[in-house]
């Protein structure tokens, strides 16, 4: 496997009402959507135990240009399904940021 030089992390709330459909939407679809793009490495999920935003998602990526790659500008573009069109409505208290990696320590 590659090595992580990139990280995407995005948080969002969702009401209490969609958060079934949420959790269906993330797991059928939007994460397989993700990893069969080229450079997409990992994809993790979290609950924050305190605090908002409630749903995190980690994405490694080989590195941020992943993000410009055309197969990703596809899927958040013209290729965006209407399932994830109507799921992004949803969204509260969203952020998306894109890191670069500029340390790692194994165990």
């Amino acid at each position: 496997m590659s090595e992580a030089k990139g990280l995407l992390l995005v948080m969002a709330d969702v009401d209490a009402a969609v958060e079934e459909e949420f959790h269906r939407w993330y797991e059928e679809e939007h994460l397989a959507e993700r990893m069969a793009v080229p450079g997409f490495l990992t994809a993790r999920r979290f609950r924050a135990l305190e605090g908002t935003p409630k749903w995190l998602a980690l994405y490694d990526l080989e590195s941020p240009e992943v993000l410009q790659s055309a197969p990703y500008r596809h899927i958040v573009g013209a290729g965006k399904s209407p399932w994830t069109t109507r799921m992004e409505a949803q969204f509260r208290n969203f952020k998306r940021n894109v890191y670069v990696s500029i340390s790692e320590r194994k165990r």
